[in-house]
């Protein structure tokens, strides 16, 4: 057998979407049209956050600006709309696909 090479203790684990995302257990990546969001739990969100969000029984992304939700489409979310609006959680990452 031998010893175990010195080099060893300086080497690098493999970059990976995991490594480079820091993907835990509660993370989840969905599939969009253009590659893939990596979406955490919504412990404590900020302005400026993009929310994946449920609206009407469809998912879409938004952006909080203030106390307004600012979707995809630019469409404004404010008021009493917000009420019906479930945040499922917070997009840490976007990775677009290479084609």
């Amino acid at each position: 057998m031998g010893f175990a090479s010195p080099a060893a203790d300086y080497a690098e684990r493999p970059l990976s979407p995991t490594v480079l995302c820091n993907i835990g257990s509660e993370s989840r990546v969905l599939e969009t049209d253009v590659g893939f969001a990596v979406v955490e739990p919504a412990m404590k969100i900020k302005s400026g956050d993009i929310l994946l969000i449920l609206s009407d029984g469809h998912t879409q992304f938004a952006k909080l600006m203030g106390k307004t939700l600012i979707t995809d489409d630019g469409e404004a979310i404010e008021g009493i709309v917000l009420e019906e609006i479930e945040v499922l959680g917070r997009v840490t990452f976007f990775i677009n696909r290479a084609k």
